[in-house]
């Protein structure tokens, strides 16, 4: 059977030209005979971006194995295209496929298969490049997606304050606290909110319990997923949560942080309790919250949390900014929906969350993609460069679903086929020829990010400002 040919897709707002291919054997692997074809090697993986023997690194890759066959060539991906070359690709463990890029002088190199099958900088073969990539490789479609490399830790600050929060592509977390021991079918993430934010998550998804709720003196807010606590251990709070985010705020004041908050959780307590509570203990102070009830641009929210509410105002809180309301108004929407708009206009909601068996697994995927679809035919508002000064919604999509009574359909086997699923829809599909629009995501709700620190799905989401950071920058 024939190898599939290299396909290059480059999302950056830069052009990029393959300059050379070399082959290498991997160490401990047979050297390969010449041949006309040039070769990539790919190996056998268990699943996408799965677990699976790994390529040799580029320090293995020099100390054993010397260019058997190499060929200088020209092929242009310019930005945002997608160019299915002529170098074929082979599924064998035994050689390695050398590509070397070239923009404005400056060379980069990327090894196929990478040493891990997670995504890989390329390494740059000038001193002092001023431009960074980052390669995220499928080995089943012989596919590279090639990313500017963003700091996960501030990467919004390469955007301009104009820019309205709802025009970026934003990751976010279901659940956002539930890393600790708790029920399976509780938790819902890897690691901590602090190490999602220095990853690059943006959006925090909250669910809280009044501790006390007729006492509006009291602050408590008891961290909860549906009626159970997140931690075996013992009650987590929201204060806590906020001294994270605020931390990681002063410390990165171009950043800025949505917390979506509903109360859960059992006893009797009300939506005007929990809404007090937040105004009289947590977001009164304007210049480290948002609650302005519309969507800010980055320029207000910078080193601000923005609290989006999922419930209902105390009679008190309607008063507030002169009348209009309190927090971003995220309220209600159809449960369990493929699509669905909040009765404000301001969030339009993917949250189809009961898979119920497995295969239902598949309609989850669908639904996700096509939300990112709806999300990627916007084009933002940038000043000076678009006529239309009409604001778009907060497009949210969450990744999330369970079913409490099925192993299969717990938070983490969902996310082990819905995460590179998404990953590759993103690196292959997404926004691909279409006619209009940024190719944004919206606000992508994920589970289980980061886990054995696979962060690819939280960098490709950030990855898919490229192209409005480009028209930003004047350079369409």
């Amino acid at each position: 059977m024939a190898s599939p040919l290299l396909t290059i897709r480059n999302l950056t707002s830069t052009p990029l030209e393959l300059k050379r291919l070399e082959r290498h054997a991997a160490p401990g692997g047979p050297a390969s005979p010449g041949g006309l074809n040039i070769s990539s090697v790919t190996r056998s993986f268990s699943g996408l971006l799965g677990n699976a023997t790994t390529a040799p690194s580029a320090q293995a890759l020099e100390e054993n194995a010397q260019s058997y066959r190499h060929e200088d060539v020209s092929v242009v991906v310019g930005p945002f295209q997608t160019v299915k070359t002529e170098v074929a690709s082979s599924a064998t463990a035994s050689e390695v496929l050398r590509l070397t890029f070239e923009h404005d002088g400056e060379r980069h190199r990327l090894d196929t298969p990478p040493a891990s099958s997670e995504s890989t900088t390329l390494t740059p073969l000038t001193p002092a490049p001023r431009f960074k990539y980052t390669a995220v490789y499928l080995p089943q479609h012989a596919h590279v997606s090639l990313f500017s490399s963003a700091n996960l830790t501030s990467w919004m600050g390469e955007l301009k304050d104009e820019t309205p929060l709802s025009g970026l592509s934003i990751p976010g977390t279901h659940n956002s606290p539930t890393c600790h021991r708790a029920l399976p079918s509780v938790r819902c993430q890897a690691v901590g909110v602090r190490e999602q934010l220095d990853n690059g998550v943006r959006f925090l998804d909250i669910r809280v319990q009044p501790e006390a709720p007729e006492d509006a003196s009291k602050e408590g807010l008891i961290l909860v997923h549906g009626v159970f606590p997140i931690s075996l251990t013992g009650n987590k709070y929201f204060r806590g949560l906020v001294n994270d985010v605020e931390a990681f705020l002063e410390k990165n004041p171009t950043e800025t942080v949505i917390l979506s908050v509903k109360r859960e959780g059992p006893g009797a307590h009300t939506d005007a309790q929990l809404s007090r509570k937040l105004r009289d203990h947590y977001a009164g102070d304007v210049r480290r919250w948002w609650t302005a009830p519309r969507i800010p641009t980055l320029g207000e929210a910078r080193g601000k949390m923005v609290l989006m509410r999922r419930f209902a105002l105390e009679e008190g809180l309607k008063s507030e900014w002169e009348g209009a309301g309190w927090c971003i108004d995220a309220e209600t929407w159809a449960y369990n929906t493929p699509q669905d708009m909040c009765a404000s206009g301001a969030v339009c909601v993917q949250d189809f969350c009961e898979v119920l068996e497995a295969p239902s697994i598949e309609a989850k995927i669908k639904y996700s993609e096509e939300h990112l679809s709806r999300a990627g035919t916007c084009e933002c508002h940038v000043p000076g460069a678009t006529d239309t000064q009409s604001q778009q919604p907060l497009y949210v999509n969450f990744l999330s679903a369970s079913n409490f009574w099925k192993v299969g359909c717990w938070p983490e086997a969902i996310a082990a086929k819905l995460n590179p699923a998404i990953v590759e829809f993103l690196c292959r599909r997404h926004h691909e020829d279409a006619p209009r629009g940024d190719g944004g995501t919206g606000i992508v709700v994920c589970d289980w990010v980061g886990q054995n620190g696979d962060w690819d799905l939280v960098r490709c989401i950030v990855g898919m400002n490229a192209k409005l950071e480009m028209r930003e920058k004047g350079q369409s």
